[in-house]
């Protein structure tokens, strides 16, 4: 479908072929040390990671070095209670605070790249 993308010299739109992780893959392989990957998902964020990039999750929270192995724990948990019916849903809606916080967190991120 359709997707606007805003204009400028570093967006761009991709797309790749359907699959499971798939564009998760074209993600870990294209991204750089000057890149800020955006995303909720754990796995992603690890790769990206590891090659170097600066990860921010949707309601602000930056992911390092130091926190993702408690985050991959922490949804490799709520994944197995979720299959074991011990919990169901999915996280709260995001808020306002969220949001101020995410744009916060991205602004410090970009800051510091074009700093370095």
């Amino acid at each position: 479908s359709y997707m606007s993308v805003p204009r400028g010299q570093d967006v761009r739109c991709v797309v790749v072929d359907k699959g499971l992780d798939v564009a998760d893959d074209w993600i870990a392989e294209h991204i750089d040390t000057d890149d800020v990957c955006i995303t909720a998902d754990i796995p992603l964020a690890a790769r990206c990671l590891e090659k170097g990039a600066k990860v921010l999750g949707s309601r602000g929270k930056e992911f390092t070095e130091e926190s993702i192995g408690e985050a991959l724990a922490t949804r490799d948990l709520l994944s197995s209670l979720r299959d074991q019916g011990a919990i169901g849903g999915g996280p709260p809606p995001i808020t306002k605070k969220d949001r101020s916080k995410f744009l916060n967190q991205l602004d410090r991120i970009i800051q510091s790249i074009k700093k370095r």
